[in-house]
């Protein structure tokens, strides 16, 4: 695989037993880091979108850990892991859909329960450990991803799924940095993906940043871009893959999906395996966040809609197996995802 420029400042750094958090909020404006120094701030950080995209939050929440056990054994020794329960359960309540969360938890929980004395270094590299696996599983996916396209391929992307949700290149925008560098895409095509405009204000400024051609459009016209046959594949990221294949990612995937199908463009899904969730039968069963009705009524604070207006805001839509072509994860790729390759791929 060709080597990957990754110009895009990291999304979550921890240096000095220290964890700052680069605010996407403020993107493309501003590059500012938040340093936190308690459980409480990280897990607002996670729910209120300073930090976003599956990988990304399940990192974030190992290193909050590290965090709250050094608070826990300093108060008191003796205590420290029962103590820490109740940070374990505000990490996990801070978004409920991305499954990257409780599998990141889950890991430090495990390790918890086994140690004796000061938890802080084994914690530490437990929690560095899955921030280094998520950057290597990123490289992995992205020249996945990438062998599968043809010369010459323009590519629609929803959301940011690139460094800023990941711990390494991205996902989607792994596979697309790949797939650029080895003269695959010769241009991106990215969804504004309202109402937090994530398209516009982060993916965008990702590709930007290491010159990779990259034009804007609103989710209406992504139907018209595949009429015109400008495209040959949408490629998103998820934040949970049920047992069956079923897919949930940023609200409007589900829609580009229905239009790919209809017009013949490919639909690839790139994640971790840490985003498959073995546990749910299906994406029915996929818990849907429900975010605040000022994040469509407002805009920086400003109402924008006719007063007495209400919103229906979910986070993300489930795309059912069928309409996705392929899944690429660091284990492998799954053409025509079902239940029966979902279990081989994770074994």
């Amino acid at each position: 695989m060709s080597a990957i420029i990754d110009n895009t400042p990291s999304a979550i750094v921890w240096m000095q037993e220290e964890l700052k958090l680069l605010d996407q909020r403020q993107l493309p404006q501003l590059v500012v880091y938040l340093q936190l120094d308690d459980v409480a701030a990280v897990a607002d950080a996670i729910r209120q979108m300073v930090v976003r995209g599956a990988p990304a939050i399940g990192i974030t929440a190992a290193y909050g850990v590290v965090i709250a056990a050094r608070q826990r054994y300093a108060e008191n020794r003796q205590t420290w892991q029962r103590d820490l329960e109740p940070d374990l359960e505000l990490l996990a309540a801070a978004r409920p859909t991305a499954v990257n969360l409780c599998w990141a938890l889950q890991r430090m929980k495990t390790l918890v329960l086994t140690l004796e004395g000061d938890p802080f270094g084994a914690l530490e590299a437990e929690a560095i450990l899955i921030h280094q696996e998520d950057i290597a599983a990123n490289q992995k996916m992205a020249g996945l991803g990438a062998d599968l396209l043809v010369a010459d391929s323009a590519v629609l992307t929803h959301c940011n799924a690139g460094a800023l949700a990941t711990g390494g290149v991205g996902t989607a925008l792994g596979v697309i940095r790949a797939g650029f560098a080895s003269g695959k895409i010769d241009q991106v095509f990215a969804d504004e993906t309202r109402p937090w405009l994530q398209g516009a204000r982060l993916t965008a400024w990702e590709l930007v940043q290491e010159q990779i051609p990259v034009t804007l459009l609103c989710e209406g016209a992504a139907a018209r871009l595949m009429q015109q046959g400008k495209i040959g594949w949408v490629i998103v990221g998820s934040d949970r893959i049920a047992a069956n294949g079923d897919v949930a990612n940023k609200i409007g995937t589900l829609s580009l999906a229905v239009l790919a199908r209809h017009f013949g463009v490919k639909m690839m899904v790139v994640a971790p395996s840490s985003t498959v969730d073995m546990q749910l039968a299906s994406g029915d069963l996929i818990p849907i966040e429900q975010r605040g009705a000022d994040e469509l009524l407002e805009l920086e604070g400003k109402r924008i809609a006719a007063e007495g207006a209400q919103a229906w805001t979910p986070a993300f839509d489930v795309t059912p197996a069928e309409l996705v072509d392929v899944i690429v994860t660091e284990r492998g790729v799954v053409w025509q995802p079902s239940l029966e390759k979902m279990k081989s791929l994770m074994g």
